[in-house]
Formats: structure tokens, C-alpha cells, sequence
């Protein structure tokens, strides 16, 4: 299974971002293999609007079937949601803690958005 998780920097041992649309980086991993690849979202982080919208889009085209983040707002969750992108909430943890977590189904589905700019961090 293919699945994204926001990251504050490039490896396993970064820590989650709290963030999703204006998240540092994604780190984009298989399950299976643990094979990762460490993306910049320097561009939809910088954007003044629809940065979850941009962000949720790249989710798509990068096949993940899940996300791992801190929060995500209304826009993005409504385009995660349409792309049958499920997300789980995963906080002060390692990228690495977050994917064991996630393979042993310890993390929260979330089901509904937080509110608007959530994914900015302004969630709880």
C-alpha cells in the first residue's frame, strides 16, 4: 500500500507535520517494502490560497491510498474524501513511529475536517 505522510524534514526520523496542505515535505511510502522518497511541497506551501486543494491533487497523482498528518481543513478533506483518500491523525511523533502505528492500526481515522486552515496548524 502506497501511503503519504507530511513530514518537517526528508527522513523516517523527522517528526509528523502537523500541517498537510502546507506541509514541509511528504514522505511518500510503500508498506510492502518500506521503500520511501522524500518530496518538498515548497510550492504549494508558499501559495497563498488553495494550498490543501494543491496538495490533495498531488496525493492523487502520487497513487496513495492513505495519509498520515497532523490536520487537514475543509477543502482538503472534501478532495481527499472525492479521491477515496483516507487520513489518520498522527502528533509529536517520527514519521517512523507514525508508519508502525499505521500498519498495526493504532492510528485515528479522520472523519470529518478540522476547521478552516487546519491544515496550516491551526487545528487542535
Amino acid at each position: 500500500m502506497k501511503i503519504a505522510i507530511s513530514a518537517l524534514g526528508a527522513d523516517l526520523e523527522s517528526l509528523v507535520d502537523p500541517r498537510f496542505g502546507r506541509a514541509q515535505y511528504f514522505i511518500f511510502l510503500d508498506t510492502e517494502t518500506m521503500e520511501f522518497e522524500a518530496v518538498s511541497n515548497k510550492s504549494a506551501g508558499g501559495a497563498q490560497h488553495g494550498a490543501g486543494i494543491q496538495t490533495s491533487q498531488l496525493m492523487s497523482e502520487k497513487g496513495v491510498t492513505a495519509i498520515i498528518t497532523g490536520n487537514v481543513g475543509p477543502n482538503a478533506f472534501q478532495t481527499l474524501a472525492a479521491a477515496e483518500i483516507n487520513v489518520f491523525t498522527a502528533n509529536k511523533v517520527s514519521v517512523q513511529q507514525a508508519v508502525d502505528a499505521f500498519k498495526n492500526n493504532e492510528l485515528k481515522q479522520i472523519s470529518q475536517s478540522g476547521p478552516a486552515h487546519a491544515g496550516m496548524g491551526g487545528g487542535n
